[in-house]
């Protein structure tokens, strides 16, 4: 399959055929519309799909099917990307087995197609890979290099999630997932790293790894192919991440936002700034705008990056100053009754107390509500039931919905969202469960008074709660 693909290149694309199964997914939905613009016939399916990918493949023409059939696939595409959340019993996927389509995974295409020849900077971790491979992107743009990048997200001022650019850089969010259901290595091992970001480390994804060990040795996969020109960019903070540097087989360049011995170091200025020193005693003040008490260790990142893409620090300084950020990471999604409603992807304990805390620390005055859609397939489990305990702390009330399609987990193994509200209480923070969207928008657009923040955390649609919110805190008024 790969000598074929390999035969794929950005200028015969047109006139080809591509059908995306599980066309919503961010990356998925990004590469299909890059596809689409660099001349190929693009089109897929996916089911309950939702903004801001819907929307974005609506915008681009990309027709989607809003449900799977084996007659979506008339006529015969020349290729089937088949995305990751894609599993046997699909029945077009059962389809595609059964005609002898032509298939590959999206990690496939990108690699054989995009990456020869291109220096990889790709970026991994827990957290913060979306923000940080965004910026990088960002950064590249705005000092001419023209760059490519594979963004798992909406980039505000990129264009989109997938850009295929002239210049040799090619900038990918390496996630940890697994690829698709014939290859369950991480999508990162597919994307040839010359610089690796390793920016943190902690246990997720309990769907695809039973345990952190088998977590850390799909990491050590992906530092195990960076090749000895290239670097390991690892954060000093995080043990994880430098148990797996020792094992590097390339240079290893380290940074510190909290006062640990490292190549770089950080550590917070006046408000929206971080100001950083690197080796030599070279030393750069960054303006910024972005949200939460992690991001000095994404700007680290960036700055360690692309300091060894040659790019000079007062053009680092200034492209970051201007980033406009990233759909779903602190993204205002608008304001009613002077009460203003904020969108975030956080779905894992230290994502959501990081982004709290970033809010608290940006509204010191204001109330802050946190309204969580245990949706992930690791939030849904109660391996956080203990640790999610602790993140709430920057917010004055908490409103959780029970967790969702719970014919995925089994009872025993679901996270308790009523005992989780009882334990805020016990912190006490102020703290209520719902059985859904409906009742935490009612809630909120009774109690809450003008000048608070709500701060809505969902890797998903969450039922369209951000413009049913806004809608009711209207009509109140």
């Amino acid at each position: 399959m790969f000598n074929q693909i390999k035969h794929v290149f950005p200028g015969a694309f047109k006139g080809k055929r591509f059908y995306f199964l599980g066309i919503c997914g961010t990356a998925m939905a990004s590469v299909a519309v890059e596809l689409h613009r660099l001349g190929a016939e693009v089109s897929g399916s996916d089911q309950g799909v939702y903004p801001p990918m819907s929307t974005v493949l609506a915008r681009a023409g990309v027709p989607v099917a809003d449900r799977f059939d084996p007659t979506n696939l008339n006529p015969v595409p020349d290729w089937v990307v088949v995305g990751n959340a894609v599993s046997r019993g699909n029945p077009e996927l059962e389809a595609v087995l059964d005609r002898g389509m032509a298939r590959c995974s999206l990690p496939e295409l990108v690699e054989w197609a995009f990456l020869p020849g291109r220096r990889c900077l790709v970026v991994a971790g827990t957290h913060g890979k979306t923000t940080t491979s965004a910026l990088c992107a960002w950064v590249l743009e705005q000092a001419g290099q023209r760059p490519s990048w594979l963004v798992g997200g909406v980039p505000q001022g990129l264009g989109g999630g997938f850009r295929v650019g002239e210049g040799e850089w090619f900038v990918l969010e390496g996630d940890e997932y697994d690829t698709a259901f014939f290859d369950k290595r991480p999508k990162f091992v597919h994307y040839r790293p010359w610089v690796l970001v390793l920016n943190n480390l902690e246990y997720d994804h309990a769907d695809i790894y039973p345990d952190m060990d088998h977590l850390r040795r799909a990491f050590e996969q992906g530092v195990r192919i960076v090749p000895r020109s290239g670097a390991l960019v690892a954060n000093a903070d995080d043990p994880e991440v430098m148990a797996l540097a020792a094992g590097a087989p390339c240079r290893v360049i380290t940074y510190s936002a909290r006062g640990n011995p490292a190549d770089w170091t950080a550590r917070p200025g006046p408000a929206g700034t971080v100001e950083v020193k690197g080796p030599g005693g070279a030393a750069m003040r960054l303006e910024h705008s972005l949200v939460g008490s992690h991001q000095p260790w994404n700007l680290l990142a960036v700055v360690v990056s692309l300091t060894l893409a040659g790019i000079p620090p007062e053009v680092i300084c200034r492209a970051v100053s201007t980033f406009p950020g990233v759909r779903r990471r602190a993204e205002l999604r608008g304001e009613a009754r002077g009460v203003s409603v904020y969108d975030d992807f956080a779905h894992h304990p230290t994502a959501i107390r990081t982004t709290l805390e970033g809010f608290r620390e940006r509204f010191p005055d204001r109330r802050i509500w946190a309204v969580v859609e245990p949706r992930s397939n690791t939030m849904r489990r109660r391996v956080f039931q203990e640790a999610l305990v602790g993140c709430f702390h920057a917010s004055d009330r908490v409103c959780l919905r029970s967790v969702p399609d719970t014919d995925k987990v089994p009872l025993d193994e679901r996270l308790d969202v009523e005992r989780l509200a009882r334990d805020l209480r016990r912190r006490g923070v102020e703290a209520r469960w719902f059985s859904d969207a409906s009742g935490i928008v009612a809630h909120v657009a009774q109690r809450a008074e003008p000048g608070d923040v709500v701060v809505v955390l969902s890797n998903g649609g969450f039922e369209d709660i951000h413009d049913r919110l806004l809608a009711a805190l209207e009509e109140r008024a």
